[in-house]
C-alpha cells in the first residue's frame, strides 16, 4: 500500500513538473514571438504595433532587459522622452553590467539638454569599459556642454589615444584648448583638423579665431577667405574677410571686399554696416571728411532695415556726431542702447553727445550704464575718471571721491589723483578725507604746490561744509 502511494506521489510530482516546464516553454516561446513581432513592426515603420508587442513581452517577462531597451528606443524616436528614460533606466537597473542602456541614457540626456546627467551615465559606462573611444568622446561632449572644459579635454585626449581618427573629438579638443587659452596647442590641433577635413567650415572658423587671438592677421584672413570660398552664398563670410583686413590695417582691401559684398548682397544690412564701420574708422583716424560722409551714407542705409544691429546704430550715431548733427546722433544712439544685444560703446558715444550739449547728469548716467555692463571685461580707469569729473561738475563731489578711489585702487596712487580726491572731499564737506588725501599726496610729492595749498585751505577752514546735493 505504501509503495502504491509513493508511486502515485511521484507520478503527481512529475505531472506538475511537466506542466510547469510546458508553461515555461510556452511563456518563453511567446516572449520570443512578441520581441520578434516588435522588431518586425519597428522595421516596417509601425511604432505603435512595435510598442504593443514589446509591452506584451515586458508583461510576460518583467525582468528581461531586451524589451525595455527596444521599447525605450521606440519611445525616444516618437519623442516620448520621459517614457524612454523610464524604460532605459529600468534596463540599466535589471543589468548593472550592461553598457548599452547607459550609453543610450547619456545620448538621450544630451538630446534633452541635460549634459550633467549625460556625464554621469557616460561615466558609469566608462567605469565598466574604459576602452570605447566613441563613449569617451561622447562624455567629452557632455562635459564641454556642462562647462567642464578641463574634464572634457581629458576625456577627448583619452578617446584620441584609442582612436586617433576621430576628427570630431580632435576638433572639440581644439575648442577646449582655445577656451582654456592654450592658444599654441589649439592652433596645432585645429590645423590638424583643417588638414584632415578641408571642406568643413567649423574648424576653419575656430582656427581663424585662434589666429586672431595670437595676432596672426595674415593667417586669420587666409582662413576667412577660404570660408568665403567654401560658402560663397553667405554674405557674412565676405563681411568677416573685410573686417579682418580692416583690423590688420589693410583698409583699401577691406573697402574693396565690403563694397563687393554690398553689391552682391544689396538686401543685407550687416554688409552696409561693415562698410560704414570701415569708412568711419578711416575718417576718425585721418580726419577725412569724404570718408565720414561715405560712412554716414552706408550706415544710414543699414539703419533702414528693421533687423539692423545695435553696433550699426552706434556707428551711425558716432558718424553723425562727428558730422555735427547732435540731434540725429542722440536719436540714433538712444535706439542703439535699447537694441539687443547692446553695443556697449553706444553708451560712451551717447555720453559724448549729451556732454557736448551740457546735459552733464545724462552724460554721467550713460557712463554709469557702460561701466555696469562692461564690469571687469575691459579697462575702466578712463571711464571712472570721466564719471568723477562729471560728478564734480554737477555738484556731487563726494560721488567723485568714490570713483576716484576706484581709480586709485586700480591704477595706483599719484599726486595728481590725490589732489583731486582732496579737493572733492573738501568741497563735499569731508575734511578728514581731504586731509588724508593731502597727506598721502605729499608723501609721494613733498613739494607739490597744489597739495600744499590744499593743506593750508583745509587747515584754515576745517569745518567748511558745502550744501550737499542729492547723492552726496
Amino acid at each position: 500500500m505504501r509503495r502504491t502511494l509513493a508511486w502515485i506521489a511521484l507520478v503527481a510530482l512529475a505531472g506538475v513538473a511537466g506542466a510547469l516546464a510546458y508553461a515555461s516553454f510556452t511563456t518563453e516561446r511567446e516572449y520570443v514571438r512578441l520581441v520578434a513581432a516588435g522588431d518586425a513592426a519597428a522595421a516596417a515603420g509601425d511604432p505603435f504595433q512595435a510598442l504593443e508587442a514589446y509591452s506584451g513581452a515586458v508583461a510576460l517577462v518583467p525582468d528581461a532587459v531586451v524589451p525595455y531597451l527596444k521599447r525605450g528606443r521606440i519611445y525616444q524616436d516618437q519623442g516620448q522622452s520621459e517614457a524612454a528614460l523610464r524604460d532605459l533606466r529600468r534596463a540599466a537597473e535589471l543589468d548593472p553590467s550592461a553598457t548599452r542602456p547607459l550609453e543610450w541614457l547619456g545620448d538621450l540626456s544630451l538630446e534633452l539638454d541635460r549634459p550633467e546627467r549625460a556625464v554621469d551615465y557616460y561615466g558609469r559606462y566608462i567605469a565598466i569599459d574604459d576602452r570605447t573611444a566613441r563613449v569617451l568622446y561622447k562624455r567629452g561632449v557632455a562635459e564641454y556642454r556642462a562647462g567642464l572644459v578641463p574634464e572634457s579635454m581629458s576625456s577627448l585626449e583619452s578617446a584620441l589615444k584609442i582612436d586617433g581618427s576621430l576628427s570630431d573629438a580632435r576638433f572639440l579638443l581644439g575648442l577646449c584648448q582655445r577656451d582654456l587659452e592654450r592658444l599654441p596647442a589649439a592652433r596645432a590641433t585645429l590645423e590638424q583638423v583643417v588638414r584632415a577635413t578641408p571642406a568643413a567650415p567649423e574648424p576653419r572658423e575656430a582656427l581663424a579665431e585662434v589666429y586672431a587671438a595670437l595676432g596672426e592677421s595674415s593667417r586669420t584672413i587666409d582662413q576667412l577667405e577660404a570660408l568665403s570660398t567654401l560658402e560663397p552664398t553667405r554674405p557674412e563670410r565676405q563681411v568677416a574677410v573685410g573686417l579682418a583686413q580692416a583690423r590688420a590695417g589693410r583698409e583699401s582691401q577691406a573697402l574693396v571686399v565690403l563694397t563687393r559684398a554690398v553689391e552682391r548682397f544689396p538686401d543685407q544690412p550687416h554688409a552696409y554696416a561693415a562698410l560704414g564701420h570701415v569708412w568711419l574708422m578711416g575718417a576718425e583716424r585721418r580726419g577725412d571728411r569724404a570718408a565720414l560722409l561715405k560712412a554716414v551714407d552706408a550706415l544710414t542705409t543699414a539703419a533702414t532695415y528693421p533687423n539692423n544691429s545695435s553696433r550699426a546704430l552706434s556707428d551711425l550715431g558716432r558718424a553723425l556726431f562727428l558730422n555735427g548733427d547732435m540731434a540725429g546722433a542722440e536719436r540714433v544712439l538712444r535706439q542703439a542702447v535699447t537694441r539687443l544685444p547692446v553695443d556697449e560703446e553706444a553708451f560712451l558715444r551717447l555720453a559724448s553727445v549729451t556732454e557736448r550739449q551740457q546735459r552733464l547728469a545724462e552724460a554721467r548716467d550713460a557712463l554709469l550704464q557702460y561701466a555696469a555692463l562692461v564690469g571687469d571685461r575691459a579697462p575702466q580707469v578712463p571711464v571712472w575718471t570721466r564719471i568723477a569729473d562729471l560728478s564734480v561738475r554737477i555738484g556731487e563731489p563726494l560721488t567723485a571721491v568714490h570713483w576716484l578711489d576706484r581709480v586709485i585702487d586700480e591704477a595706483g596712487p599719484s599726486a595728481a589723483l590725490l589732489r583731486r580726491v582732496a579737493d572733492a572731499a573738501w568741497r563735499g564737506g569731508d575734511p578728514e578725507r581731504a586731509r588724508k588725501a593731502v597727506d598721502e599726496g605729499l608723501a609721494l610729492a613733498p613739494g607739490d604746490a597744489e597739495l600744499l595749498a590744499l593743506r593750508r585751505r583745509v587747515a584754515s577752514d576745517p569745518a567748511r561744509l558745502e550744501a550737499r546735493r542729492p547723492g552726496n
